[in-house]
């Protein structure tokens, strides 16, 4: 049999998968570990003062959000309040532009962590965070 695995080079390439093992080192696991919360931690403190702003209707709806995507101001036009006389369809369009703005916000604010994830990560291929 050992004659077979020298012919083959079957026992040459056990011994050398068993040689190209790594070990792991538990305290550099650790240390791994507390480098990534340190990261993650960078990561929400830049995130949290990002702000992005979006608007709808031309300006009349302006919603601004930070990359936590934490809705830090909402400026609706007096001009866009000045036409709600009571009728539902003048309040159900600005409930549509408060909307859209914030969704526009937020969908900047996507942009933003996708950025930062990608550059903490440094290139690696997440699902769900590619391009």
């Amino acid at each position: 049999m050992e004659r077979f695995a020298q012919a083959t080079g079957i026992g040459a390439q056990k011994k050398a998968a068993q040689e190209n093992k790594t070990m792991i080192n538990p305290l550099k696991i650790t240390e791994m570990l507390s480098q990534a919360n340190q990261m993650q931690e960078e990561v929400q403190r830049k995130l949290g003062e990002a702000v992005v702003e979006a608007e709808s209707g031309g300006g009349a709806v302006r919603a601004t959000m930070n990359g936590k995507k934490q809705l830090l101001r909402l400026h609706i036009d007096p001009s866009a309040v000045v036409g709600l006389s009571g009728g539902s369809s003048d309040v159900e369009m600005l409930e549509d532009l408060v909307v859209a703005a914030v969704n526009a916000a937020g969908s900047k604010a996507d942009e933003i962590i996708k950025t930062s994830l990608q550059g903490m990560l440094g290139g690696l291929k997440i699902p769900g965070l590619g391009a």
